[in-house]
């Protein structure tokens, strides 16, 4: 099967964008590697997620809803794991889009949060275990 390698971001201010990801993606296990005109992360032999800055000033922020990005969901292990993560991103100075919660109308044991940065790009912290797994 496939797996997703990269995932490229454009940003209006790559040392700012830098600042919010950073805390959040070396927490989830991620590496820093700073290039010249990109920052980006790696988890190992996993998938790649690369800032660029922006090639035109002031064509963002995205707006959600729109054509293009929607958003990315990291897959969490735990509802507390979750939680905290949420915090660290508020304290990286993401934007709350939805506090930590279950949410039945995917299934009775998803539980998320999401997040904005100041581009407009939504993450996903997200626990949603096997039907045969205990929740957390």
């Amino acid at each position: 099967m496939a797996l997703l390698d990269h995932l490229g971001i454009t940003v209006d201010d790559l040392q700012a964008a830098v600042a919010q990801f950073d805390p959040v993606l070396t927490d989830l296990g991620y590496t820093r590697h700073d290039e010249e005109g990109s920052v980006s992360w790696d988890n190992g032999d996993e998938t790649e997620l690369i800032l660029y800055p922006a090639r035109e000033e002031g064509t963002g922020p995205h707006r959600h809803g729109r054509v293009g990005w929607q958003h990315l969901a990291f897959d969490i292990a735990t509802r507390a794991e979750v939680d905290r993560l949420h915090a660290l991103a508020l304290a990286a100075g993401w934007t709350e889009v939805r506090v930590p919660k279950a949410y039945p109308r995917f299934n009775d044991r998803y539980y998320a949060s999401f997040v904005e940065d100041d581009n407009g790009i939504r993450i996903e912290f997200a626990y949603n275990p096997p039907r045969s797994a205990p929740s957390a």
